[in-house]
């Protein structure tokens, strides 16, 4: 990749494996807004930005980035530095139906999120749908976070930390529109606070197996095994995890043949057959669920 820095944003030559539709679209994060130009628009570890990608020439433009900030966050955020062209054949080899779904999403990245952020999100995600996720989780931030900053006439607010969390009740938590989720928050946020956010990040490090960082997890209030398991996959870097939710069900069984009610068996096909790529081989298949039409 050639990094250069022009008329305040961040040009990126040679990103190959990228779609920005793929990226925001598929499930994994809820801060980002598309605009009628395809371009991107959020925020994450304060920072925020507008992303515009041309795949024909293969150039990732971030706006109100400089080549300093891309280096500290947005390219460890867009998991630049992996070889997802290696990871597609891998994963597609001997799989006819892993190769289709490959073909549909074949720009979709796993974000390294933030790890406090990625818990309550996906806490919030359940039995949730996207949009009404996504108002949820700005809501929570605008009654109970800090203002990050003004973007492109927007305000931007950072969701509030486990110590401001644990220290509300749920009518403070009422504007937010967020029902039995509500407790949760609070008290997954009491237990953050009290065991200190470092036992959180440390879930994600090598040190840490992803058996280790699924079981801890779950511990949490309001964390089962599928939220576990997406918390780990898209801010803890364990890209063996295979979360299961109604839709990877359908597509097990529409495309692999699995019984909706066999998660078992799903997940030891998900590790015997996508092994260490469980993660991505997941969001394939979730991206093609949801979007084509043809299963």
């Amino acid at each position: 990749m050639i990094v250069r820095e022009r008329d305040g944003a961040t040009v990126v030559e040679g990103v190959a494996d990228m779609d920005l539709d793929h990226i925001f679209d598929c499930g994994q994060c809820f801060r980002w807004e598309r605009d009628e130009e395809g371009r991107y628009m959020g925020t994450a570890y304060g920072r925020q930005a507008l992303m515009d990608y041309d795949g024909k020439e293969r150039i990732l433009t971030i706006y109100g980035s400089d080549e300093e900030e891309f280096e500290n966050v947005w390219r460890r955020y867009l998991d630049l530095d992996r070889d997802y062209g290696s990871i597609k054949k891998e994963l597609a080899a001997g799989d006819e139906v892993m190769a289709r779904a490959i073909e549909y999403g074949q720009g979709i990245r796993i974000l390294n999120q933030e790890k406090w952020e990625t818990l309550i999100s996906f806490i919030i995600s359940q039995n949730n749908n996207i949009p009404r996720i996504k108002k949820c989780i700005n809501s929570l931030a605008e009654t109970l976070g800090e203002k990050t900053g003004e973007f492109c006439g927007r305000e931007f607010y950072s969701l509030p930390d486990a110590e401001r969390l644990a220290a509300a009740d749920v009518e403070d938590l009422a504007p937010c529109r967020l029902g039995y989720r509500a407790k949760y928050l609070i008290e997954t946020a009491r237990q953050v606070a009290e065991e200190g956010v470092e036992s959180l990040e440390r879930l994600g490090s090598e040190e840490v197996s992803s058996k280790e960082t699924f079981d801890a997890l779950t511990r949490y209030c309001g964390v089962g095994p599928k939220v576990a398991n997406c918390i780990a996959l898209f801010s803890m870097g364990k890209l063996d995890r295979f979360p299961i939710d109604v839709w990877v069900r359908k597509v097990m069984n529409g495309l692999y043949g699995f019984d909706e009610k066999d998660l078992k068996g799903m997940e030891r096909f998900a590790e015997e057959h996508f092994g260490r790529y469980g993660g991505i081989a997941q969001q394939y298949l979730f991206y093609y669920i949801t979007h084509c039409k043809e299963i």
